[in-house]
């Protein structure tokens, strides 16, 4: 990763850098934003049974992204 990444992960507010690392529990709301001028690079992995995309919901999208296709990002939950 390089950078910083702001993340809201339910009702918590927090900040990664370089190095660091974060679990989006099942079904928790989240948002990666960041906040800094440097371009931010980070690796995201699933886990489980079922990899696919098509239950992600988009509850706030800034970017205009169909409701159904995507990845997890900004404003998502699995």
């Amino acid at each position: 990763m390089r950078g910083i990444a702001r993340v809201t992960r339910g009702d918590e507010c927090f900040l990664l850098s370089e190095n660091q690392s974060t679990c989006i529990p099942l079904g928790v709301t989240h948002r990666l934003e960041n906040p800094g001028k440097t371009p931010l690079e980070m690796i995201e992995v699933q886990s489980g049974g079922y990899l696919g995309e098509d239950d992600i919901v988009r509850f706030d999208d800034q970017y205009g992204r169909d409701q159904g296709n995507g990845h997890a990002g900004a404003g998502t939950s699995h």
